[in-house]
């Protein structure tokens, strides 16, 4: 009988985001400093017969859905490999990767051969020169040419992932509308969240996605609601009609999701996290191997998650009911 991993306001989770590396080839405003942050040794990291470990046991216990991240999980050396292992694993049946697309053109291949399902690949803005102030380095042709590549191996769906930014790209919405109308492409807008650094710059930049709906009308669009997008989890998604795409808003401040929450997040130090949002974490290493261990960690991770993540509570400055997360959104995996 597979064990079901139902936290104690019966959520039940059977979705589990691997992050491989916390380094990055770039250094997106809302995601780290301009100057960085101390990466983790290689030696810290979870190799891959670790992580292959914890998988195993966590589709014992209900998981079917994984999602590789980082960082940019793509700097990290023979990923591919790894694809390979976790889709022969049984129960695991999607397995998507989120990517800011710079090194996608080169790995695509690789990966859909390897067993990976899907990409999420993030693009903030459609300008060149603003994609350097705000990825502050690399080149918009190269994610350009990861998400045709992706859709050249057979990637489907292609979701693109557009953080909105209050002052620096809102006025690239109707840009991206028109990109989802015009070609097969699911664009989600995903409002900036106070991951490690809930400071007078992030209240600056924060927008509500309202602002999509708003914008999406007043240019003439018609849309209408979407249900069938393959793994839109929290996403709340709109077809463009008479389009070739859509597009979805993720909006975790504005209007949380926790009621809905199935996933769990493994550090590429190894850490289980049961909320982004929250200090919690639970060290898997000493138990990577051992299947009890690592099921009586994963129960223990499930009593920790709090009953919501209290985001809203930092942008109205008020007190919170627990102590969020020190770590920045590459030190986590997105």
């Amino acid at each position: 009988m597979t064990l079901q991993l139902k936290d104690r306001f019966g959520r039940v989770h059977n979705y589990l985001r691997i992050s491989v590396t916390d380094r990055c080839n770039l250094r997106c405003m809302y995601c780290m400093p301009e100057e960085g942050v101390p990466f983790a040794e290689p030696s810290s990291l979870l190799t891959f017969d670790e992580i292959e470990s914890v998988v195993k046991t966590a589709a014992s216990m209900g998981i079917t859905k994984l999602r590789i991240t980082g960082g940019e999980p793509l700097v990290r050396p023979g990923l591919d490999s790894l694809i390979s292992r976790l889709s022969a694993i049984p129960g695991i049946h999607d397995i998507a990767l989120t990517t800011n697309g710079i090194l996608l053109a080169q790995q695509a291949e690789a990966l859909k051969k390897a067993g990976l399902t899907r990409v999420n690949i993030s693009l903030d803005t459609l300008d060149p020169a603003r994609f350097r102030f705000i990825a502050r380095r690399g080149d918009l042709k190269r994610v350009f040419e990861g998400i045709e590549a992706a859709g050249r191996v057979g990637f489907d769906p292609i979701k693109l992932n557009c953080v909105l930014l209050k002052g620096v790209n809102e006025d690239e919405i109707p840009a991206f509308l028109k990109l989802a109308y015009e070609q097969p492409l699911h664009v989600r807008f995903i409002e900036y969240m106070p991951i490690g650094h809930a400071d007078e710059s992030w209240r600056n930049h924060y927008l509500p996605l309202s602002a999509v709906l708003d914008k999406a009308r007043a240019e003439g669009f018609a849309i209408e609601r979407r249900e069938d997008v393959r793994g839109n989890g929290p996403s709340e998604d709109w077809r463009l009609i008479g389009g070739r795409g859509s597009f979805g808003l993720i909006h975790p401040v504005s209007d949380q999701f926790c009621s809905r929450c199935n996933r769990l997040r493994l550090t590429a130090d190894g850490h289980l996290q049961p909320c982004l949002y929250w200090m919690d974490e639970l060290n898997v290493r000493p138990a990577a191997g051992d299947a009890i261990a690592l099921q009586k960690l994963f129960l223990k991770a499930l009593d920790l998650k709090p009953e919501n993540h209290e985001m809203a509570a930092k942008l109205a400055d008020e007190a919170q009911s627990h102590n969020p997360t020190e770590r920045r959104m590459s030190q986590i995996g997105g």
